[in-house]
């Protein structure tokens, strides 16, 4: 038995290696970061603006990899345009990378990849880099979600909705990410050796940078923070995926979900929910209210939110129901095509 799971294990690994080259060693190379940064951690007690220097590499190379890793899966996915969408995989790699060395980098030296308003020549040079790579990735993350829009990249219909409209909200997710610049809240702060620096701008909202915050996040806990929508929107594609594979898992027992169709209405319903939720935390964060304090407002938005969420997906299942009593949801009756991956083989 073990030796079947080895030989299994082994296989999966080697095909997982044959995925978008470019991106997989982006990804190996964040994993050897997070090792870094862990090691960082630990042994490294200097602190920037109240978190410890190694705490924004780690949460870069846990975002890179995972974003990369879930690239790299879809894209070898069978879809057209795939001379396009590798080259445009190549750019996120290489910008994701260049992205997060800097951050390590400037990490390393105790001092600011973000908003750093510095007059050195080398270090300007470096962080102009920076911003221009941020661009590139969210423009490659658009050009890549506009080429998958337009094709069913997944013979299940649901697992192929989860891949465009997550991308949509990973888009809107960085887009969101320009509101911090955007604030130009100029601010100073010292370095882990005491030089005091001018930021361009910051994070928080209606708060200094560097106060109280949640744990491992550091979202602020005294006033709005916008990395939170940031955050929010750009992992959308990874709730999208999970969302269609929870409902595959489901429809092993619950017959009304083996329609693909229904699973695919399903995502859709999850995922303009899930653009609520970042409409209203975005919303939260401009109205400088911290995460885990929202007031009145923000409740009745959330409440109304999950009761529309919850009776589009009521409405779904019910019309699924109906379909399945009128034949179309039989399997055999639509042809082997509610199997979904069945029937692409």
């Amino acid at each position: 038995m073990s030796a079947v799971l080895g030989a299994s294990l082994g296989a999966s690994l080697r095909r997982v290696a044959r995925w978008h080259r470019p991106l997989m060693l982006m990804v190996a190379s964040m994993l050897i970061l997070l090792v870094v940064s862990v090691v960082g951690l630990l042994v490294d007690d200097r602190v920037l603006l109240g978190a410890p220097v190694w705490l924004k590499p780690f949460k870069f190379a846990v975002s890179m990899a995972v974003y990369g890793t879930t690239l790299a899966w879809m894209l070898s996915l069978p879809h057209r345009g795939r001379k396009w969408t590798s080259g445009l995989a190549t750019v996120f790699a290489v910008t994701g990378f260049v992205d997060t060395v800097i951050v390590a980098i400037q990490a390393a030296r105790g001092t600011y990849s973000h908003f750093h308003k510095t007059t050195v020549v080398a270090e300007k040079a470096m962080l102009a880099v920076f911003g221009n790579a941020v661009i590139l990735i969210m423009l490659a993350n658009l050009a890549l979600a506009v080429i998958l829009a337009v094709q069913r990249v997944h013979a299940d219909r649901a697992v192929s909705r989860a891949i465009r409209t997550g991308l949509a909200l990973a888009v809107a997710g960085m887009a969101l990410g320009f509101l911090m610049p955007a604030q130009g809240k100029a601010e100073t702060a010292l370095t882990t050796t005491g030089e005091r620096v001018s930021l361009s701008s910051g994070h928080s909202v209606g708060v200094p940078d560097g106060g109280p915050g949640l744990p491992v996040t550091e979202w602020s806990t005294t006033g709005g923070d916008l990395r939170v929508p940031h955050f929010v929107g750009l992992h959308g594609l990874q709730v999208m995926l999970i969302v269609a594979l929870l409902l595959t898992v489901a429809a092993a027992r619950r017959p009304l979900l083996r329609d693909d169709r229904t699973r695919a209405r399903l995502v859709g319903v999850a995922a303009a929910g899930y653009a609520g939720l970042i409409a209203l935390v975005t919303w939260q964060a401009l109205r400088a209210q911290p995460l885990l304090r929202p007031d009145g407002s923000t409740l009745a938005a959330a409440g109304l939110l999950v009761v529309l969420t919850a009776v589009a997906a009521a409405g779904v299942l019910v019309a699924g129901r109906r379909a399945t009593a009128g034949g179309r949801g039989d399997p055999a009756a639509a042809g082997g095509r509610s199997t979904g991956v069945t029937s692409a083989q």
